[in-house]
């Protein structure tokens, strides 16, 4: 299967904690899986560490960039569909998220209550 992680369940997993339910560990650390995270990721981490409204450990980019996750960058056809989606969600980097679930066939897990009211595949972690 292939899935696309939220940018909280990513923290979730790196920080080991306790709030990501042990089905989504077995999911993420299953290897028969491809678990993707968008490069979106890393940027809104970056941007809520600046803001001070995140705190997650300093080597958090050795995670992404260690080869666990396949890094899945952002294309015009992601961008183009995020105009098709209905104005449910504000935040842009759960729009762009969505949008790259539906173009790419990917399964999004999330906790976000705002993106189950997307016609998108998803797991609620």
């Amino acid at each position: 299967m292939k899935y696309l992680l939220d940018t909280h369940v990513f923290i979730w997993w790196m920080e080991e904690n306790k709030r990501l339910p042990a089905e989504i560990k077995s999911i993420i650390d299953d290897p028969l899986n491809n678990i993707f995270i968008s490069v979106i990721t890393p940027w809104e981490i970056v941007i809520k560490i600046k803001t001070k409204k995140l705190k997650v450990p300093k080597n958090y980019a050795s995670y992404v960039l260690n080869g666990i996750f396949k890094l899945l960058p952002i294309e015009i056809s992601h961008v183009l569909e995020v105009e098709k989606l209905p104005y449910i969600h504000k935040d842009p980097f759960d729009r762009i998220l969505i949008s790259q679930a539906k173009i790419e066939d990917l399964t999004l897990i999330t906790s976000d209550q705002k993106i189950f009211k997307y016609k998108v595949s998803m797991i609620k972690a």
